[in-house]
């Protein structure tokens, strides 16, 4: 869910999409590289994204990811999911008196 958000505000690289998880999330979320190019290549492979590669200076290219209309379809599917479980969490954890029991 993540990935496809970030890619919904334009295409990304690799580093960028895990750098900007990072810096988004205030540190809370890191997702190694090594970790986020099966989740884009599952993307890749479901129709969600696409993948572009571009030259960047005179020899170096990247692989920019872009979200696809299926994608977008895809991110609201699970934003929805999202909020429904957060807000059920949410309910439980409003009935239950965690605050003086908290470690």
């Amino acid at each position: 869910m993540l990935i496809l958000a970030l890619l919904n505000g334009g295409p990304m690289y690799g580093y960028q999409i895990s750098q900007s998880i990072s810096e988004y999330s205030g540190s809370l979320i890191i997702i190694p590289e090594g970790s986020l190019y099966p989740t884009l290549y599952k993307l890749l492979d479901g129709g969600f994204v696409k993948d572009e590669r571009r030259l960047v200076g005179k020899r170096m290219s990247r692989v920019y990811y872009s979200i696809t209309e299926d994608g977008i379809k895809r991110l609201n599917s699970l934003y929805k999911d999202y909020v429904l479980v957060h807000c059920g969490i949410q309910r439980i954890m409003d009935r239950c008196d965690i605050e003086d029991n908290l470690l």
